[in-house]
């Protein structure tokens, strides 16, 4: 995959660098919070390169699998930082879908620090069960504070997430929240600690989330309001003081009370309703995790996970449940890798089928199951048996992380031992029921012929071999193969309908994607850059739809001539891999004589 490129096209069809309010991925995905969903072109999304699918609903979740970092960062790199006045939107998002975006801009970033401490923890405990590391050894208490490190610092991590999304100053508002786990705060607030002759209600803020949110989100107003109204000269100072003079002393008086009581009753709701259903609830939560995560939205069970951990330091209903889940699309895609004759599928459904087996579903979901009926069946029925049985055993999670092989660790109790092996056994019993049940159920799709598509002549002119064109760039293919007209006419036509990606400045290149998928380059003339845009008229924009014919750039080929440079003009198929190409035939007498270029859909 070409990061870069992929970036580029990415944030091209999501309405350019001033549409992206903030940029954040998780471990398939890249998580866009747009200005204006109503921008995004969903179908030239889906078609780039190393994308392997688009849902908009709250966000703009571009999937990418294992290479999402890579593109994360240069998407980052090339729309720079986020506008920070909202351009004018056609279409805004609900106050539900803000709700649901601010939830996931906050605590999407925070899975990697807590998985990676949550899962050292589980290792360590895994250490002292077998007897190879005591856990009152000087060596497991260290490596057990760094594990512990960052739950405990969770409100210092939530407060730079939430002024992240906020877009506040980071450094006060981690101040505003670094007071609530200072030691002496913490034994002020144990002794019975007043404000101005109020008393502060004795909490343990150390590894709680909202107390910091509700804290942050209350500076950011102050924030606002004191440096609208301090001098600019002292603004540096005075106005993140009075910011933390009245933020602090209100969180602690009453956000965060509020927010530590949050936090308890949102787990307690969930374990009520995890104890009127039992497994049941297990069952079929993990069902609907195929949807839940094709759609994005099981990112707002995040919340309920980390309030959860924090507060009883386990979880023992979506991450069991994600388990079941994330297992039977493993088994389910490694029966339809066995059985499939299709070689594309085959490779593809054991790749995804590997990648689920570690806890990463999407590549299965997108490549192999939402795809093909019967294989999302046997998902479904491997995880409600798979689900129901981890319910029933009441497995615990103690670390907030993907669940898969790699970290099944996450299932060692310090309290019993059993639970790491029920969960063992309820993994093995959503692989075994989903593979067996692709096993039976799955039929390769009979292959029809793939329709060719075809491309009309986009210049006037005589068709020659792409390798007799004098650049190497060309000639060798570098850029993809293609064809070359010697024109004879200065007017550039579109061969395919589709929709114009990108305009060179100097307007003597056009990229084009066309409707069918095939990504191509129009180069007229060679070294006529350093025209700089003379003899050059585009009649087309960025993003504009085109149809077969329609005119694309007008030139002048007595100003390119004169200037002593070929006038030759290149058409290049740039994602060629997926195609098997046939120049047309130069006989002007055959039936077809403006057909130039067919492409045909590799299998």
């Amino acid at each position: 995959m070409n990061h870069l490129q992929t970036a580029l096209d990415i944030i091209t069809q999501v309405g350019g660098a001033e549409n992206i309010e903030h940029i954040e991925h998780c471990s398939t995905r890249l998580r866009l919070s747009l200005y204006d969903n109503g921008k995004v072109n969903e179908a030239a999304l889906a078609k780039i390169d190393g994308v392997l699918g688009v849902r908009v609903n709250v966000q703009c979740q571009v999937i990418i699998g294992h290479e999402v970092v890579q593109v994360f960062e240069a998407v980052r790199s090339l729309a720079g930082e986020p506008q920070a006045n909202a351009p004018q939107v056609t279409t805004r998002p609900s106050r539900g879908a803000q709700v649901v975006d601010f939830v996931i801009s906050v605590f999407q970033p925070l899975v990697p620090a807590i998985a990676g401490g949550g899962v050292l923890k589980s290792l360590l405990l895994l250490l002292d069960v077998l007897g190879w590391l005591s856990r009152d050894s000087s060596t497991y208490k260290v490596l057990d504070n760094i594990g512990s490190a960052p739950l405990y610092f969770l409100p210092v991590l939530v407060a730079i997430t939430t002024a992240t999304k906020l877009k506040v100053n980071v450094l006060v508002a981690v101040s505003a929240v670094a007071v609530m786990v200072l030691p002496a705060m913490t034994k002020q607030l144990a002794d019975g600690a007043q404000f101005m002759s109020f008393d502060l209600r004795n909490v343990a803020y150390a590894s709680q989330v909202f107390p910091a949110i509700l804290c942050v989100l209350f500076y950011a107003q102050t924030e606002k309001l004191f440096n609208r109204y301090s001098p600019g000269a002292l603004r540096i100072f005075l106005s993140p003081m009075l910011s933390l003079l009245v933020t602090v002393p209100v969180t602690l008086l009453i956000l965060g009370p509020l927010g530590y009581e949050l936090g308890a009753g949102l787990a307690t709701v969930i374990l009520w309703l995890y104890g009127k259903l039992g497994f049941v609830a297990t069952g079929l939560l993990a069902a609907a995790l195929p949807f839940m995560v094709a759609a994005g939205m099981h990112k707002p069970m995040l919340p309920y996970a980390v309030a959860s951990m924090s507060q009883f330091g386990r979880e023992l209903l979506y991450l069991p449940a994600s388990l079941a889940h994330n297992i039977a699309e493993s088994g389910a895609c490694l029966a339809i890798a066995l059985k499939s004759k299709d070689k594309v599928l085959k490779s593809t459904a054991f790749s995804a089928g590997i990648s689920a087996l570690f806890g990463i579903t999407e590549p299965a979901l997108y490549g192999v199951t939402l795809l093909n009926k019967k294989a999302l069946y046997s998902v479904i029925l491997g995880s409600v048996v798979g689900g129901a049985f981890i319910g029933w055993m009441a497995i615990e999670a103690f670390a907030l992380v993907g669940p898969g092989l790699a970290s099944i660790s996450m299932f060692v109790s310090p309290d019993n031992p059993l639970n790491i092996v029920w969960a063992f056994a309820g993994a093995g019993l959503s692989f075994v029921i989903a593979f067996i049940s692709a096993l039976l159920l799955w039929r390769d799709k009979a292959v029809e012929k793939e329709d060719e598509l075809t491309f009309t002549r986009p210049v006037e002119g005589q068709i020659v071999p792409l390798e007799t064109v004098n650049d190497d760039v060309f000639s060798r293919k570098i850029m993809g193969d293609g064809i070359a007209i010697i024109p004879s006419q200065g007017v550039l036509r579109a061969p395919a309908d589709g929709t114009v990606v990108n305009i060179f400045e100097s307007g003597h290149a056009l990229s084009l994607l066309t409707d069918s998928g095939v990504e191509l380059i129009f180069h007229i003339g060679i070294d006529t850059i350093k025209l700089q845009g003379e003899g050059f008229d585009p009649r087309v924009k960025e993003g504009q739809q085109v149809k077969t014919g329609d005119t694309l750039i007008e030139f002048s080929l007595d100003t390119i001539t004169a200037a002593g440079l070929d006038p030759v003009v290149m058409m290049v198929v740039t994602n060629g891999e997926r195609f098997s190409l046939t120049p047309g035939s130069t006989d002007k007498k055959t039936s077809h004589p403006h057909i130039i270029m067919t492409l045909k859909e590799s299998v």
